[in-house]
């Protein structure tokens, strides 16, 4: 499961991701009113901030992220 989750994480950072899925929507004809442009922008925000707050940060210096 964690590699599953790692690989749909590496491929939702590429930019040709999000130009894929764009590209989809609009042949599928979608069409978003403003109403529904500010609803899956505070959908987003609001899943961004839960996978912030539930998901730890990579300490790869190994000094625990503290400053020098």
């Amino acid at each position: 499961m964690k590699k599953f989750l790692d690989f749909l994480l590496s491929r939702a950072r590429e930019r040709s991701t999000w130009l894929g899925l764009v590209s989809i929507a609009t042949a599928l004809g979608l069409v978003l009113s403003e109403f529904q442009v500010e609803a899956v922008i505070a959908a987003g925000m609001s899943i961004a901030g839960v996978i912030a707050a539930f998901t730890g940060d990579d300490k790869k210096d190994g000094d625990g992220g503290a400053a020098a």
